[in-house]
């Protein structure tokens, strides 16, 4: 069989960033979060489970605020891969491909998940008595 000379793909560094492949990349990464943030959540919950004594340790942990943080960040990850993850729905069902709409429902997922973010915690810290 003869060889045929086959184009080579671009390297990564050779593509202008755009909103759409930081999108998806975050969308993956948030993914991957998610996942951690749930182990974070199954210590927690069989700390409940076990006892007292475990359970003020994952809370000292959970409230510190490095745990704290953390969770805020899990929360932003869960608000991002939603709303990104709606947005793939309406993709996969032949919705938003014009670029102008891409770029604009790629804004409306970051700006959303923002304040999706910063209304929850508002809401828990209000929960709590701490406004």
């Amino acid at each position: 069989m003869a060889s045929h000379p086959r184009p080579i793909s671009p390297h990564l560094q050779i593509y202008k960033p755009q909103l759409t492949s930081a999108t998806s990349i975050l969308h993956r990464v948030a993914g991957v979060g998610l996942a951690v943030g749930t182990l974070v959540l199954v210590y927690w919950l069989v700390a409940a489970a076990i006892g007292n004594e475990a359970f003020d340790t994952a809370e000292g942990i959970v409230g510190s605020i490095i745990g704290r943080i953390l969770l805020f960040l899990w929360s932003l990850a869960f608000f991002y891969h939603l709303l990104n993850g709606i947005r793939h729905l309406a993709w996969d069902a032949g919705w938003g491909y014009e670029l102008p709409t891409a770029y604009r429902s790629g804004y409306a997922v970051i700006v959303a998940t923002i304040l999706l973010t910063v209304l929850a915690w508002v809401f828990g810290y209000m929960a709590r008595g701490a406004f």
